[in-house]
């Protein structure tokens, strides 16, 4: 159906004056606001893109270095393009006992898209999460804030429908 591609090297499109809005209007060109601002970026592109960083960079004095180290320390910042939806399977112990490895497969099998990659067409990047803190619902499925609980992989197509 869909291939899995490399979306590092998508080009992309920075709205600086947007970023400018961001930084100075949100938040007021203040470094103690470095993660909100960063949040504010990846809501806007679902990604922090490298141009885009460069140019927080610029604006707030801040090495690019350690912007990007902010980008990598935590879980919740990609610095690579990622699809329109982030679909993530919980492969936590209480999930993986109720057969969420089979719930995997099965959305890779139908995306024809690995864990951790994008499909070709840009709308899904599978992510597997740890715990998803719904142990007693599992196999739990987020796509983007949406929540599905006790999945089976005949229940999988018709949720991945939802977000054609």
């Amino acid at each position: 159906m869909n291939e899995a591609i490399s979306t590092q090297d998508a080009p992309v499109d920075i709205d600086y004056i947007g970023l400018d809005r961001i930084i100075q209007d949100e938040y007021k060109g203040d470094k103690e606001n470095l993660i909100m601002i960063l949040q504010a970026i990846q809501r806007v592109y679902n990604y922090l893109p490298q141009p885009a960083l460069a140019y927080v960079s610029e604006r707030l004095n801040i090495p690019l270095s350690e912007i990007c180290g902010v980008g990598t320390f935590y879980k919740t910042f990609s610095l690579e393009a990622r699809g329109r939806n982030i679909l993530s399977v919980c492969l936590g112990t209480a999930c993986y006992v109720r057969n969420a490895q089979s719930v995997s497969e099965r959305i890779q099998e139908i995306l024809n898209t690995p864990q951790g990659k994008t499909t070709k067409d840009g709308r899904f990047t599978l992510e597997p999460v740890r715990c998803t803190g719904c142990c007693s619902h599992g196999p739990v499925v987020k796509v983007n804030e949406d929540l599905y609980s006790g999945i089976t992989p005949e229940k999988v197509k018709e949720i991945l429908k939802r977000y054609a």
